[in-house]
Formats: structure tokens, sequence, C-alpha cells
């Protein structure tokens, strides 16, 4: 399924910084355009590495007597005027049941093998997350209803 992803040299371990976020910024902008992936099961898998990357990091400040910044401890904020979905669509059982288990599969180990294979600090990563995770937030909040959630999520040129 990944041979169709454009092959992008994997910068090693000693790159500079930049260049290991742009690899991964890379992967994943080429990999959610190509399979339309949507909005609901990008946001999960964003949330998850969000989740996890804040959490080690948070320990590990913790460890040293330091706090973690906020830009990496919480999500960004949501923009804008944001109105609820509309609660008459289908419980979250129904949706969870429709989710692509096997694409949220390979968006992870898109993820996680970049960030492992260019040794990554966690820091970049969890900062380039934060900036995935806000978009999809954005995009959650702004869906009026369930349909909206299986839309591709909607990159941004400049992205």
């Amino acid at each position: 399924m990944t041979e169709d992803l454009p092959r992008i040299p994997i910068p090693n371990p000693d790159s500079e910084r930049t260049e290991k976020m742009v690899f991964l910024q890379e992967q994943l902008v080429n990999f959610l355009r190509q399979y339309s992936m949507p909005l609901i099961e990008a946001s999960l898998v964003f949330s998850k590495y969000t989740r996890q990357l804040g959490e080690a990091l948070t320990s590990q400040a913790e460890a040293q007597g330091e706090r973690l910044p906020e830009i990496l401890a919480q999500p960004w904020p949501i923009l804008g005027d944001q109105e609820s979905m509309d609660n008459s669509g289908p419980r979250l059982e129904t949706l969870l049941e429709n989710l692509d288990d096997d694409r949220m599969d390979i968006l992870d180990t898109i993820l996680r093998s970049s960030i492992t294979a260019t040794e990554m600090p966690l820091a970049d990563a969890l900062m380039q997350l934060r900036q995935w995770e806000h978009l999809t937030r954005n995009q959650l909040a702004d869906s009026k209803g369930p349909g909206q959630l299986f839309s591709p999520l909607e990159i941004p040129e400049d992205w």
C-alpha cells in the first residue's frame, strides 16, 4: 500500500533538526493527501501521539525539576466561534465501527518510523504534531454533522 508514496531520503540521525522535521512533514502530507484520510481517523492518530509524547516529555521535565512549556504541554486553542456538532446523528460506537484501522495503522507506522529512523528529539516531534493536532481539532470543531468527520482532512496548500 505504501509503495505508491514518493520516496524521500531519510535524514540520518546526525542531520539538522529542521531537516528531520521537514522529512516528517513531507511524509505526513504525502500520505494524508494520497489516501484522502478522513478527518476523524487522522485526528485520533495525532491525538494518540501528542498524548504519548507529551506524557514522556512531562516525565522527563519533572525528573529534572522543570516544567514543559505550555506550547508543548497543552493542545493549542481552537480558532473562532465554534458551535457544537449536531448530536442527533450516529452514536460514538457507530462512528468508531466505521474507522479504517488499517489506514490508521499506516499513519501510525509512518509517524513512529519517521521519528525513530531520524532520531528526532521528542520536543521537535511533539511541536510538529501539535500543529497537526491543531489543524484537525479546528476542522473537527467546524464539523456540523457526523458525515463531515469522514471527509478528508483538509491540508492547506502551503502546509
